[in-house]
């Protein structure tokens, strides 16, 4: 039992060595999108070892689940967002400065994603034993949200009605630098784009083939020539996911693309995938061949919700910055010595410049529309429904781009780990606040309502489409 009156930031320290343990246990696991039963599991026993209620495999998903606590009546509901999946091609031993990966071609957490889950665990499990040891009614949950990176895992669980009972959502993220996440993101779909022609001897019978790698191409070509017509802020990206075989003897019988469609919006995400599919279809009736159109997952902008901003950043202030040796230091250094100058100079604050690691908390910035993610998140999809919060905090080199060996190596080092328990005391804090104060929640659902303008979630997911780890 812990020791009563025990705070907050106290309580997360004092179980430090279980919450590093089981984000580096993930780490190791990097499993992706929808197959993270491994990394589940251990946050689910985690939970009840704390005394959670734990419900599995939710909104059908079998790597999807809550854990809850509730005190006195139950109210109000505060959801914790927490993920936990890895990217595919970046395995990389941890804490080394070059790249080198464990498994060539494996999987590696290049987005932080285990720390991000256990440092969401952290803040919830303290904010549980706070509400039972000083009588403070409501109830904690913790969301294991799963398949974020290409998955929007919470766009599928917010179709099922998941987060309809919940009064707020706290998240956070790793980054390299501390503050409060900016208040909007992009929309988007992601599908695949499956064509079908008609193999053939590439020499002895080219005229009797149809080929459905040059479809693909062609699609290509197209939506190149779409990018000056569509509105600046969108992007588009694709991966060729199949090209075909490797043969260049044999007219390629079957090819695949996966496209990703960002926009501020999902009506202009819409929008420029309808005109994607057109030239899809174009591309087909070119080469003689097939398409067939797959749907895989979208997710919603984020709706910002300055009234949580504003106490979150205060609690951030109360609580200071991370504090790293000059060993973290000289590892970040050497992280930044990797980087190029452009991933250096991507960094726009003078406050930041010439450090390794940031000290500093970042002003709270309440633009309406001037601090957009350039990226996409399916917190977004929650935000929709009820007002949301996320903070990031300090856990690689100032100036790492995400998504590469670097991000992974510092995800299993001290200076991720001071990071991801320094983002938990902010959120435990921020959620305490809101439990003991109902006026902060009800000023919140107002901005929330006001922002909706009379509108309502609508899952960008058509309900055909199922989550699934590949297609």
């Amino acid at each position: 039992m812990l020791k009563q009156g025990l705070e907050l930031s106290d309580m997360i320290e004092l179980k430090k060595p279980l919450f590093t343990a089981l984000s580096d246990q993930i780490w190791a696991l990097a499993e992706t999108r929808f197959e993270e039963h491994q990394s589940a599991e251990l946050l689910c026993k985690a939970l009840e070892e704390e005394g959670f209620h734990i419900e599995r495999a939710v909104g059908g998903i079998e790597t999807a689940f809550i854990g809850s606590y509730s005190y006195g009546e139950g109210a109000p509901v505060l959801a914790i967002l927490g993920e936990f999946d890895a990217l595919a091609g970046l395995s990389q031993h941890k804490e080394l400065a070059v790249e080198q990966p464990v498994v060539p071609g494996g999987n590696g957490h290049g987005c932080g994603h285990n720390l991000l889950g256990t440092g969401s665990l952290a803040a919830a499990v303290a904010l549980r034993h706070y509400m039972e040891q000083n009588g403070i009614p409501g109830t904690v949950r913790y969301y294991g949200c799963p398949g974020e990176e290409g998955g929007s895992g919470k766009a599928f669980m917010a179709r099922e009605g998941l987060f309809d009972d919940a009064d707020m959502a706290i998240c956070w993220h790793p980054g390299g630098l501390n503050g409060i996440m900016p208040g909007n993101s992009l929309a988007n779909y992601q599908i695949y784009y499956k064509f079908k022609g008609r193999a053939s001897h590439a020499a002895g019978s080219p005229h009797l083939g149809r080929s459905a790698l040059d479809a693909v191409e062609l699609m290509n070509v197209g939506v190149n020539y779409l990018r000056e017509h569509i509105i600046p802020e969108a992007r588009v990206h694709y991966a060729v996911t199949n090209t075909g075989g490797i043969s260049p003897n044999v007219v390629q019988g079957a090819a695949e693309v996966l496209y990703l469609i960002r926009a501020p919006e999902t009506p202009q995400v819409e929008e420029i995938y309808q005109r994607v599919c057109n030239i899809a279809r174009g591309a087909a009736l070119m080469t003689g061949t097939e398409v067939e159109i797959v749907f895989d997952k979208a997710c919603s902008n984020l709706v910002p919700n300055h009234t949580l901003g504003r106490a979150m950043h205060k609690q951030f202030e109360q609580l200071g910055m991370p504090v790293f040796s000059e060993e973290e230091q000289r590892y970040a250094r050497a992280i930044r010595a990797t980087l190029s100058e452009a991933d250096k100079a991507s960094v726009p604050f003078k406050e930041v410049a010439g450090k390794d690691l940031c000290d500093i908390l970042l002003p709270f910035d309440e633009r309406e529309g001037g601090s957009r993610m350039s990226g996409s998140t399916d917190v977004g999809d929650v935000s929709w429904i009820v007002p949301t919060v996320q903070c990031f905090t300090s856990c690689v080199a100032i100036g790492t781009p995400f998504h590469t060996w670097q991000v992974v190596a510092q995800g299993a080092s001290s200076i991720g780990h001071k990071g991801m328990l320094h983002a938990a005391k902010v959120m435990a804090m921020t959620g305490l606040e809101a439990l003991q104060s109902p006026e902060l929640i009800a000023e919140a659902k107002a901005e929330l309502k006001e922002r909706l303008q009379g509108g309502a979630y609508e899952c960008p997911i058509p309900a055909y489409v199922k989550p699934s780890a590949k297609k």
